[in-house]
């Protein structure tokens, strides 16, 4: 046991009460947690001032309400801030860059091969596909320098695709006050989202779990998902950024769809690990990856922070319908196939957590419910239509 616990253990302290014994979360607060916390109000602040011209009410709301939100996971992880601080810095860079004019984009050089939303987001696209080899390639050679190139890529792919991001939302203003919104309104910008979510979802887990075994796979669904937004991009020139169409011109789209999308990019990563419990299962690379008991840990706490987070945007998605369409719930493929996602995944947190449910079965049946969640959110706008229609292939 640890020092201080048998310290306490022989001073007679109970077990039960040396949790009374520890300092409070606030206490065990540093004074770079405190300044971290003021850096994120003034930056909320600079950003009322500098563009609250632009925001409703709602809209300054979510502004003001993310600054203890984002304090608290920045609290809880800390890469966490150093990525903030990056995405800051160099998305003001960027835009110090344009000068108001959307033309220096293809004139500044720094725009122009790493900065501009397409370039930045092009650069998270190679860097994901490079971290997915170097993480195949250590996990097969058993070379950890290998893995660790790979974790290096994939940080600096979200803060090129992040950055890109908000690049993007900033070059949606400059064509036109009544063009520009948040970039999460098609098909081309919500791949990106995805992207970014599961790939730090993964940073998380691998930094919380201490292992880079499970990135040759997460990575394999994240690539998958950058393959398909590079076609996308080719073949329907879907980068250029357009006006919302007017079912989007609403600010529940700002919570509605990252909300969803921390529910799809956790349940394709809960997925992928799965593959890699059934796989050590089977003794294949079973003495390369990570425990079963580990690799199971990661799959229920992915899902369970995915459903969360799924019926949160299910919730707001509904509140939104009712405004957009008049009524809460109208049957809508993607309605219905949302709520087909959200009792899968309910029946398998009840099994889970009323009948232990452990094991092979757990593992396909996430497995099977990556295939669900896939066609919720691709198969619904590639074969049906409805009123979601907007973001149809």
């Amino acid at each position: 046991m640890p020092a201080s616990t048998a310290a306490r253990a022989s001073a007679g302290i109970p077990a039960g009460d040396q949790a009374y014994l520890e300092p409070s979360f606030l206490r065990r607060l540093g004074w770079t947690d405190w300044l971290f916390a003021l850096l994120l109000a003034l930056g909320a602040g600079f950003a009322l001032a500098r563009y609250g011209e632009w925001m409703n009410v709602y809209d300054k709301g979510v502004l003001i309400a993310a600054v203890p939100t984002f304090a608290l996971l920045g609290w809880h992880w800390k890469p966490l801030r150093l990525l903030m601080v990056a995405l800051a810095v160099l998305a003001l860079f960027a835009i110090q860059l344009y000068h108001g004019q959307l033309a220096r984009a293809e004139q500044a050089f720094f725009l122009k091969y790493f900065l501009s939303s397409q370039s930045a987001i092009l650069w998270m696209s190679a860097l994901v596909f490079l971290s997915t080899l170097f993480y195949w390639g250590g996990l097969l050679a058993r070379a950890e320098t290998g893995m660790q190139i790979g974790s290096k890529m994939v940080w600096a792919a979200v803060v090129l695709g992040f950055t890109g991001m908000l690049v993007r939302w900033y070059e949606s203003y400059l064509i036109g006050a009544d063009i520009g919104h948040i970039p999460i309104s098609n098909l081309y910008e919500v791949f990106v989202l995805f992207t970014l979510i599961t790939s730090l979802f993964y940073l998380y887990y691998e930094s919380h779990y201490g292992t880079r075994a499970l990135g040759p796979f997460v990575m394999l669904v994240v690539s998958a998902a950058v393959g398909f937004l590079l076609w996308y991009t080719v073949s329907r020139d879907a980068s250029e950024i357009q006006p919302l169409v007017p079912a989007l011109q609403s600010w529940w789209m700002k919570i509605h769809v990252p909300a969803n999308f921390i529910g799809y990019g956790t349940f394709a990563l809960a997925a992928m690990v799965s593959s890699a419990y059934l796989l050590k299962q089977r003794g294949i690379l079973a003495d390369r990856l990570p425990s079963l008991e580990v690799l199971d840990d990661v799959m229920y706490k992915a899902i369970a922070v995915g459903f969360a987070f799924f019926t949160i945007a299910t919730i707001l998605g509904a509140l939104w319908a009712a405004e957009a369409w008049g009524g809460y719930w109208s049957w809508d493929p993607k309605e219905t196939w949302a709520l087909i996602v959200w009792l899968n995944y309910a029946a398998w947190l009840h099994m889970r957590l009323m009948k232990g449910l452990r094991g092979t079965v757990a593992a396909w049946w996430a497995l099977v419910g990556l295939l669900v969640t896939t066609f919720a959110f691709l198969g619904v706008n590639m074969f049906l239509s409805g009123l979601h229609s907007y973001g149809e292939l």
